[in-house]
């Protein structure tokens, strides 16, 4: 696939802006609730580490206090593995939420224009022999010999997200 050229910034603003504000918003929403779970799984986790450490000194032998670092051991990292799930979870119903959003776009009223511009796009790097077609997802699929570029929404989506990816990561790592 062939990157986009700096002249592309400013075609793809419009539907960057967009996806990025759909995408705050989204995560917004999501951040809280992940946060909430996360929380709730490491108290619990520490909660289990910490009786399971009284049993240990309460019983007095050196088996109950191995038994109680292995367990301990076993739930942070249970806790650990159910925050990275959430947090996993989230990251995947942004991207499902971005490109819903941005399946939406087909019905916008400037959809023909953004069609134009992504055609214009295609000629641009290909060059005026380039085959266009219509993604069927959105946007546009050119080849030219044996050099092909996705500008379908799907692919503009994902790039987008990859590109904001230091922006958005702390919504599902914090």
């Amino acid at each position: 696939m062939t990157a986009l050229p700096p002249q592309a910034e400013s075609a793809l603003a419009p539907l960057r802006a967009a996806v990025l504000a759909r995408a705050r918003a989204a995560a917004e929403g999501l951040e809280g609730e992940a946060s909430r779970r996360a929380r709730a799984l490491l108290d619990d986790g520490e909660r289990e580490a910490e009786a399971v450490a009284r049993r240990a000194v309460e019983a007095g032998t050196a088996a109950a206090r191995e038994d109680a670092t292995r367990r301990s051991a076993r739930a942070r990292r249970r806790a650990h593995e159910l925050e990275l799930q959430g947090r996993e979870a989230l990251r995947r119903e942004l991207e499902r939420r971005v490109q819903d959003r941005v399946a939406a776009l087909r019905a916008d009223p400037a959809y023909p224009d953004l069609q134009d511009s992504l055609r214009g796009r295609a000629a641009e790097v290909l060059g005026p022999d380039a085959v266009l077609e219509e993604h069927p997802d959105g946007g546009i699929l050119a080849t030219s010999g044996r050099r092909s570029l996705d500008l379908g929404l799907p692919a503009l989506a994902a790039a987008t997200l990859a590109a904001m990816s230091e922006e958005v990561a702390p919504l599902w790592t914090e």
